[in-house]
């Protein structure tokens, strides 16, 4: 289905940085919305119910597959995490745009399901500056920085599936990449003919 809305979903290593920048866009450009997916983890730090993630048991998020509820789910550091299909839906029906933050898995999923989605895989400018900033967080205990060093690499090598990448060394121009990429989409002829159909039909251009 051609929906009026765009999907961009974001994926990184756990540490590189799309999180914030996914925050920091959507506070900049309201016409950018966020998905709020499920997940089986328990909260950290200031996250609250609803805001970063629905905090749901596994028999809760047995229950959202075995229903079809899921655009899409994948296990990421022995938690699940998935997307509501009717929350997705319903926005890009609206003609909002949609912003996931998403594991690189679950990103793939996204384009079968929605051909026209931008996929974005944002980076660190290299492993030890990713290391450095999983410690420096301080949410994490030494055996779980370990852990998402080690899917880091697996992760990595997903990056030439991406429509676009972006290198996380400036978060200012990290930024701004990514509002650049969210603005070219939003030019495109198919898109814009959809969304200034006045404009197009009293220029006579079909």
């Amino acid at each position: 289905m051609d929906y009026p809305g765009n999907l961009f979903a974001v994926s990184a290593p756990s540490g590189a940085g799309k999180s914030s920048l996914v925050k920091a866009l959507i506070q900049a450009d309201a016409r950018v919305r966020p998905s709020v997916s499920h997940t089986t983890r328990a909260p950290r730090g200031r996250e609250q119910e609803g805001r970063e993630y629905f905090f749901v048991s596994d028999r809760q998020f047995d229950v959202l597959v075995a229903e079809n509820r899921l655009l899409e789910w994948a296990r990421v550091h022995g938690n699940r995490y998935g997307t509501s299909r009717a929350g997705i839906e319903a926005s890009l029906a609206a003609g909002r745009d949609v912003m996931l933050e998403i594991d690189w898995q679950g990103a793939l999923q996204i384009r079968q399901r929605f051909p026209g989605a931008i996929l974005i895989f944002v980076l660190p400018p290299s492993l030890d500056d990713l290391r450095a900033r999983l410690t420096q967080r301080g949410e994490d205990a030494p055996e779980a920085i370990a852990l998402r060093l080690q899917n880091a690499e697996r992760e990595l090598a997903q990056t030439s599936q991406f429509d676009y990448v972006i290198i996380n060394g400036s978060f200012e121009q990290a930024l701004s990449d990514l509002h650049t990429i969210v603005r070219a989409r939003r030019l495109r002829y198919a898109v814009q003919r959809r969304a200034r159909a006045e404009t197009f039909s009293a220029l006579g251009i079909g």
